[in-house]
């Protein structure tokens, strides 16, 4: 479980994310929506330790800062930051050194195999196209098998078989109980996978929702959102 209480991060005066708080529950897929600049990167920023922050994260009750947090969480960032001189396995090998994993390599050719990296293996990470670079990313954010995993616009350059079988593996991580959460300013690429909903604006969290509870309002996540976002563009905050 992911505890985010009161998250607060200012650049000079003005808050990037304002007293945010959120809770990730095991089993369960949480989208983060929001335009360009609501604060969704620096939130995730913050939950991972890159960023000095006040307010309170906890990581299966370990404070997110730690080594105990740092081995349970996983992230996939927006834009892949690969290794010109390490291959596509030297990068997965790099990483399960790293972590000390063992007996993850037939998960790691089961990762290879579902987004068409088999035959690219000896490519250099300088070599790939940007999209297989995001493909390696999000392999290289799997491998450890994390119990909290946090994706930044995860979706951006990979084609439709990479996101058939990305939305595919958030499925089954969650089904096998982990917490999951997207950031994405993209409704439609999530629209079928969410569990909880959290919309930003301007560094705050202007909704906190289930799709149970979504659906028994009569609304789509879609209408929330610009409800949300274009009364706040307009200065009026909502109720």
């Amino acid at each position: 479980m992911l505890i985010v209480n009161n998250l607060t991060k200012k650049y000079g005066k003005v808050a990037a994310c304002d007293h945010v708080s959120f809770t990730l529950e095991p089993g369960t897929l949480t989208v983060l929506l929001g335009p360009n600049g609501a604060g969704k990167s620096t939130a995730i920023k913050s939950i991972l330790g890159f960023l000095r922050c006040e307010g309170e994260i906890s990581v299966d009750d370990y404070p997110n800062k730690t080594i105990e947090a740092k081995r349970i969480l996983g992230y996939i960032p927006e834009l892949p930051s690969l290794y010109p001189n390490l291959t596509v396995s030297e990068h997965m090998e790099f990483l399960a050194r790293a972590y000390k994993l063992s007996d993850y390599k037939s998960y790691m050719e089961e990762l290879f195999d579902r987004f068409e990296l088999t035959d690219k293996k000896k490519k250099y990470g300088d070599e790939l196209s940007k999209g297989m670079q995001q493909k390696l990313n999000i392999c290289l954010g799997l491998l450890p098998r994390p119990k909290i995993l946090l994706l930044d616009e995860p979706m951006i350059g990979l084609d439709p078989h990479a996101i058939k079988e990305l939305k595919n593996l958030l499925l089954e991580l969650r089904d096998s109980g982990c917490s999951i959460l997207v950031s994405t300013h993209m409704i439609d690429s999530v629209e079928n996978l969410w569990d909880h909903a959290l919309i930003m604006q301007k560094g705050v969290v202007r909704a906190d929702v289930t799709r149970g509870e979504l659906e028994a309002r009569g609304e789509s996540l879609e209408q929330m959102f610009f409800e949300i976002t274009e009364q706040t563009t307009k200065g009026d905050d909502p109720e």
